[in-house]
């Protein structure tokens, strides 16, 4: 794989300049010479270094672990706290130094370099390509050596306090005898090796943010036997089956549109934005820094509450509706949904609709932009069913919102159009995102 980055020319700033009249000439500090502020700099290094982590993240393992994600909060978390080493405008994270004179593009592409190769450093050589790109256009001096210094020190920070955090670590799992609303094994839908289940070490792992795993705790699901219950089991039966008559064009396009891992979707979205409304370096580093945080924290708090339900999918819960003690819930025995998968983990509370809220309510409150800001968005092409399965051109392959509040409910429901998940599955998940994401805004990273 190979990529560049594209080449900014930057106004010269000629800093520290003495005139010295008594031999009629003027002497440079050569320290001094080409150095720019945080100001002057747009927030394009941050983009690239964005891009490159999700393009390493998908070769490597499809985002199918916590690794991409988690790398790219360590990685924007340095570079957010070298610029408050430069100059503080907001709360730093893991690293808390002084370093005045930095160069801030050198500070930053430093931090992410370091992070980059720490956590995938067979690609180094890639890396060391990206970071030239952003450090040849600055003057050897001073500031140009102290922003590398501080870079690798914000990075080595960070990297630190992570370095016990349990992101890939295993935990057994019980399966439980067959009852109404208890998860049960499909592996012949979702294509996983038998008594295999996802995720259940991901609750396990330590938030960036978040108190613990288990500090947002959704409700219980609704009552098999319960009206909503059985008003969500019919929606889904009917919107989310492989050839729906109710279901509308659009609601399938949400539906598969929609697939695309959150990380790499919203991620994506964030580096446009920045981009359209011409955003600072600062702004713009602190947003990509909350944002993965939030989302990481929001796949180890909801796979906490999947986990701690272990609610059944509708995929066992329709097939099986005969046996689960609700008169008004009829049993198809041959249902599938739109895609013809189910993931092999719990249902409840939606992941999907958890980590889109939290990176949504997230970047409403850090670009500076309110929740109320209208967008367009792109997903080009998803998996056809499970995550090992070809890849489908959506067409068209954008779609608009009026905020961010309503963009991260589309999200959410589009899963019930899927077919995956129950309606109570994906409102709850919505909530408790927008819980997630408003809490790491409101506690972390704060203006000064």
């Amino acid at each position: 794989m190979t990529r560049s980055a594209t080449s900014f020319i930057f106004t010269v700033l000629w800093l520290g300049m003495t005139f010295i009249m008594a031999s009629g000439c003027a002497a440079q500090d050569s320290d001094s010479a080409n150095f720019m502020t945080a100001d002057d700099l747009s927030a394009e290094v941050v983009i690239s270094w964005n891009q490159l982590i999700f393009e390493t993240a998908i070769e490597e393992d499809r985002l199918l672990t916590l690794k991409g994600v988690r790398t790219a909060a360590m990685a924007h978390v340095a570079m957010h706290d070298a610029l408050q080493a430069i100059s503080p405008r907001y709360q730093y994270y893991a690293y808390e130094g002084n370093s005045a004179d930095a160069d801030p593009q050198a500070a930053v592409a430093s931090a992410a370099f370091e992070v980059l190769v720490n956590q995938y450093p067979d690609k180094k050589a890639l890396f060391e390509i990206e970071r030239s790109q952003w450090l040849q256009n600055i003057s050897d001096g001073k500031g140009k050596e102290e922003g590398v210094q501080l870079g690798m020190a914000s990075a080595q920070s960070i990297l630190s306090k992570r370095a016990k955090d349990n992101w890939n670590s295993e935990v057994d799992y019980t399966w439980h005898p067959m009852g109404p609303g208890v998860y049960a094994e499909f592996n012949e839908h979702s294509g996983t090796p038998e008594g295999f289940v996802f995720g259940a070490g991901w609750a396990k792992a330590t938030p960036f943010m978040l108190q613990s795993q288990s500090q947002f705790r959704s409700p219980p699901p609704p009552e098999i036997n319960g009206n909503d219950y059985t008003a969500a089991f019919v929606e889904v039966r009917e919107y989310g089956r492989t050839h729906s008559t109710s279901r509308t064009p659009d609601q399938e396009h949400l539906a598969m549109w929609a697939k695309d891992f959150v990380e790499n979707s919203h991620n994506r979205l964030a580096r446009s934005l920045v981009i359209k409304e011409d955003l600072d370096l600062y702004t713009s580093a602190r947003a990509f820094a909350l944002m993965n945080m939030s989302i990481y924290d929001a796949y180890v708090n909801v796979f906490d509450n999947k986990f701690h339900y272990n609610h059944w999918r509708p995929y066992t819960a329709i097939r099986w509706a005969a046996h689960d003690g609700n008169p008004d819930t009829d049993p198809d025995t041959t249902w599938n949904n739109l895609h013809q998968h189910t993931y092999a983990f719990p249902s409840y509370p939606s992941a999907h609709g958890t980590a889109s809220a939290a990176a949504m309510s997230t970047l409403g409150q850090t670009l500076g932009l309110g929740d109320d800001y209208a967008f367009q968005m792109e997903i080009k092409e998803v998996d056809a069913a499970g995550p090992f399965s070809d890849k489908v051109a959506m067409e068209p392959p954008t779609r608009h919102f009026s905020s961010f509040s309503e963009a991260a409910l589309a999200f959410s429901m589009s899963r019930v159009y899927l077919g995956i998940h129950f309606r109570y599955d994906s409102e709850e998940g919505n909530q408790l995102g927008t819980k997630i994401g408003n809490y790491g805004v409101m506690n972390f990273l704060k203006p000064l």
